[in-house]
């Protein structure tokens, strides 16, 4: 585990110190392309690619920072069928594409004919390309997440000032409020743009620091929970996953991992509670939003199965009562959460607990994300 950590924390400095400041050229275009009516667009055909596909969308279109602006993303991944069909539909060309793998490689290329601003993690002819410093499928992937959550919280900065996006006039200045203990350089002024620039390309460090050090404190006060999570999940018949918004994606992302994990390990079995759509509304409109998962355990769950439960708060109704009706069906329950570990930790509602120990929800899930990919590897390790 200490070398997991130490790859992490290594390609995570490499990477963002290497890409902070096109990171901030690249959030400046984000800002112009929504401003004029564009959207974001997201790709990805295999299993992995699918949930980082996800978790964009909702990202961008339900933000967690109280008053930022809800800004158009929609996900296109093979349940819609062939990518570039889905992009012929529905893409134009004040839009932004971001593929995930090498599947979506002919789509991005159409999207960029199209006139749409392209990003990849991977050589792929887009416009932006940002490759992760490691040749570790998991370490790629959390890099990535962390970059695009960047892409999100930082291009709202770019809105705050007028007179750097194009076709719009410049005011004196910004009256940065409540949010400048979070931004302070949202008071520049608005036509200085290699001040802002560089106040972004600094924000991007401090921010990826951030990460590191909540990941270095969640796996290093983890290290016995995660070990004995993976010795559960060995003996395990099948995993159930969930999660809300983001760590619905996260779940999407561990079931893809035991189903098919990129490293070419034994699939293992993995059921995945947020997949359903006509499940989870079904239950949200007859019974309520809390019976959601629940009601799935209650279906699915077996005595010698397992849940694992991620929540950025450990508060959420839906995923407290999944882990009670998995505790009464002989479930082994797993529980990765935020904050100071919300009920789940405080009331020891699973049998293994990790807790990240931020406020910080994006990062929380940066963390979480290595979290499950250790536990993981650890399962294939025993």
């Amino acid at each position: 585990m200490i070398a997991a950590l130490g790859e992490r924390t290594d390609a995570n400095a490499l990477f963002f110190e290497r890409e902070a400041e096109r990171i901030a050229r690249l959030c400046h275009r984000l800002a112009e392309r929504f401003a004029r009516g564009g959207r974001l667009i997201s790709l990805g055909e295999s299993p992995q690619a699918r949930s980082d596909v996800r978790h964009v969308a909702v990202e961008f279109v339900h933000p967690v920072i109280v008053g930022k602006r809800a800004l158009p993303a929609i996900g296109l991944s093979r349940e819609g069928g062939s990518l570039e069909r889905q992009v012929e539909l529905v893409v134009g060309a004040d839009d932004i594409a971001i593929a995930f793998d090498a599947g979506s490689a002919a789509a991005l290329a159409l999207a960029r004919e199209r006139g749409c601003l392209t990003i990849a993690y991977q050589p792929l002819g887009a416009e932006w390309e940002f490759e992760p410093p490691s040749p570790d499928p998991f370490i790629r992937q959390e890099l990535a997440e962390t970059h695009y959550h960047l892409l999100w919280e930082l291009c709202h900065v770019f809105f705050e000032h007028r007179g750097l996006l194009e076709g719009r006039e410049a005011r004196a200045g910004h009256d940065t409020g409540a949010s400048s203990f979070l931004y302070p350089f949202l008071a520049e002024q608005e036509t200085d743009l290699d001040r802002v620039l560089e106040d972004v390309r600094r924000s991007v460090l401090m921010k990826a620091s951030d990460v590191g050090a909540l990941r270095e404190q969640m796996l290093g006060d983890s290290r016995q929970a995660l070990a004995d999570a993976a010795a559960a999940l060995r003996g395990a018949r099948t995993l159930l996953a969930l999660g809300n918004g983001g760590s619905a994606t996260d779940a999407m992302d561990v079931v893809a991992d035991f189903r098919a994990a990129p490293q070419g390990w034994p699939a293992r079995p993995a059921i995945d509670l947020t997949e359903d759509a006509a499940i989870i509304t079904a239950v949200a409109n007859d019974i309520g939003p809390g019976a959601i998962f629940s009601r799935q355990v209650i279906a699915y769950g077996r005595p010698g199965d397992a849940l694992l439960a991620i929540s950025t708060s450990g508060n959420s109704e839906n995923v407290l009562e999944a882990l009670g009706e998995a505790r009464r069906r002989g479930l082994v329950t797993i529980a990765m959460v935020g904050y100071d570990g919300g009920r789940v930790a405080a009331e020891g509602l699973a049998d293994h607990v990790l807790v990240t120990r931020s406020e910080h929800i994006p990062r929380i899930q940066e963390a979480q994300a290595s979290a499950y990919h250790v536990l993981r590897e650890l399962v294939e390790e025993g």
